[in-house]
Formats: structure tokens, sequence, C-alpha cells
């Protein structure tokens, strides 16, 4: 089984960064794709990245191309989400998944954190 535990949300300002982490516990994800989804109010599941489990590979949504990236560090089962140039439109409950397939899809992921809260101010 694996827990996953995000921090480093918070409010901002239109511009600003902000680095997400996720910090994983009870397996090692190293073997695993992890990735990073958000949900806005009444809005479905949205793909932000992925990365493989060698950090050799990444996807990035289209609304976040360029302005977000995802790193991992699998020796300290943490996964990172550099988020620049934020928008009031990235505002949202971001999530950190892990799976084993690579895939834009949250069905492709079988282990999820409980969220942090993104808020982006105009």
């Amino acid at each position: 089984q694996v827990q996953l535990v995000e921090s480093g949300g918070g409010l901002v300002q239109a511009g600003d960064s902000l680095r997400l982490s996720c910090a994983a516990s009870g397996r090692t994800v190293s073997m695993y794709t992890m990735a990073w989804f958000r949900q806005a109010p009444e809005k479905e599941r949205e793909f932000v990245a992925a990365i493989t489990w060698s950090g050799g590979g990444t996807d990035y949504g289209d609304s976040v191309k360029g302005r977000f990236t995802i790193s991992r560090d699998n020796a300290k089962n943490t996964v990172y989400l550099q988020m620049n140039s934020l928008k009031p439109e990235d505002t949202a409950v971001y999530y950190c998944a892990a799976g084993y397939r690579y895939s834009a899809l949250p069905r492709s992921y079988d282990h999820w954190g409980q969220g942090t809260q993104v808020t982006v101010s105009s």
C-alpha cells in the first residue's frame, strides 16, 4: 500500500510561483509513474503532469506547458511540481497520484493523496 501526502499549496498572486511536494510512504514509489492532477469546483479532474519511474519521461497538460515542471527524487520518495507564472485559472485542489501506467487518465492511477489547495488571486 502507498500513502501519498501533498504539501506546498497556498494563496498567491497571479505571476507568482509555488512548488508542490508529494511525499510517499508505505512502499517505495520508485517503480511507479507519478502524476499531478487538479480539480476546480464543479469541474472534472484535469491532468497536469506525469513523470516516468526513472524521471526520463515527462508529459504535461496543454494549459500548463511551459509554466509547470514535474520532477522526482526516488531516494526521497518525493515528487515535485514547480509552478511558475501562475494564473487565476490555475486555482484548484492539486492531487498527487501513483500508478503503473504512464497516462493522462485518472483511472490509470491506483493511489491518490488527499490534495492541497492552490488559490491564485488576480
